[in-house]
C-alpha cells in the first residue's frame, strides 16, 4: 500500500494523468466530429439556406416579414402573409412548385398558376431557408410518393372516408363555403399531393402521422393515379361531377329534343 500510495504522489502522476485525459478525449472527438462528408453536406446546407433566405428577402418579406414572422395589415386582426416558422419545406414545395405562392393577387384562396415564378432549385433554397427557422414536415422522398409501391384498393377506401366530401369521388374537385373550392387532383404530382396532405394547406385539414401514415398517403396517391388513368365505360364523363351536370344535360338536350319534336309534329298537323 505503501508503494501504492508512493507512486500515486510521484510529481509526473499529474502529468501522466493529464496526457492520459487529453487522448481520451482525442479519441472521443473522433468517433463522434462530424466526417468530413458530413461537414462539407453540412456547409453545402447552410449556403443553400442563405440563398433561400437572400430570395426571402427580396420575394415574400413583404408579407411574410423579414423574419418569416408574419405580418399584419392596418386592420387590427387582419394578417398579410402567416407565420412560416415550422411549416417546414414541404409547405414551401407545395406553395411555390403549384404556383399558388406568390400571391397573383388579392382573394379568398390562392390560385394555381402554370408559370412558376422560381425554378426548382430556387424554391429548394427557399424551402431549406423556412425550414432552418423551426422543425417542419420534409420533402418526401421518391419511394415515399411511388404510386407504383401503394395497395390501389386500400388508397381508395382511405380517399373516399377523409378526401371525397370535397375534391369529390372521382377527384374532379368541388365547391366550399365563402366562395372557395376543393380543386380537382386527378392530374397533380404525386410530392404535391403527399406534401397537401402534409401541410394542410388553406381549407384542407392536415393529415398527420397519427391520421394517416406515410403508407397510407402513398395508398392514396396510387389509387388517384389509376383514377386518372381510367377509362370510363359509361360513355362520355361530363366533368365527373355527379348529377348536376347529368342531370343538366338531360335538359338542356332530352327535353331540347322533345320540345324539336312537339314542334316538327306541330307542323305537319298543319
Amino acid at each position: 500500500m505503501n508503494a501504492l500510495a508512493a507512486r500515486r504522489r510521484h510529481p509526473a502522476a499529474i502529468a501522466v494523468l493529464i496526457l492520459l485525459g487529453l487522448v481520451l478525449t482525442g479519441a472521443l472527438y473522433a468517433v463522434v466530429a462530424p466526417k468530413p462528408a458530413d461537414a462539407a453536406t453540412s456547409r453545402a446546407a447552410a449556403q443553400t439556406a442563405e440563398e433561400g433566405r437572400q430570395l426571402f428577402l427580396a420575394n415574400c418579406a413583404s408579407c411574410h416579414g423579414k423574419n418569416a414572422e408574419g405580418r399584419e395589415t392596418g386592420t387590427p386582426g387582419n394578417i398579410a402573409g402567416p407565420s412560416l416558422a415550422g411549416v417546414g419545406a414541404a409547405a414551401v414545395d407545395f406553395q411555390m412548385g403549384t404556383g399558388r405562392m406568390p400571391l397573383t393577387q388579392p382573394g379568398v384562396q390562392a390560385m394555381e398558376q402554370s408559370q412558376l415564378k422560381f425554378s426548382q432549385e430556387q424554391i429548394d433554397a427557399i424551402g431549406a431557408y423556412v425550414a432552418s427557422l423551426a422543425p417542419g414536415p420534409e420533402v418526401p422522398s421518391e419511394e415515399m410518393v411511388d404510386p407504383t409501391l401503394g395497395n390501389v384498393a386500400l388508397g381508395g377506401q382511405l380517399y373516399r372516408v377523409n378526401c371525397a366530401m370535397c375534391h369529390n369521388f372521382a377527384a374532379s374537385g368541388g365547391a366550399l363555403t365563402r366562395g372557395k373550392y376543393a380543386p380537382p387532383i386527378r392530374d397533380i404530382s404525386s410530392t404535391h399531393i403527399y406534401e397537401a396532405m402534409q401541410t394542410g394547406p388553406q381549407s384542407m385539414p392536415v393529415f398527420g402521422e397519427g391520421n394517416l401514415s406515410s403508407e397510407s398517403k402513398r395508398d392514396i396517391i396510387a389509387y388517384l393515379d389509376a383514377l386518372g388513368t381510367q377509362e370510363n365505360p359509361g360513355g362520355m364523363s361530363l366533368g365527373s361531377l355527379g348529377p348536376v351536370t347529368e342531370g343538366l344535360f338531360a335538359w338542356v338536350f332530352g327535353l331540347g329534343i322533345l320540345v324539336a319534336a312537339a314542334v316538327w309534329l306541330g307542323s305537319k298537323a298543319a
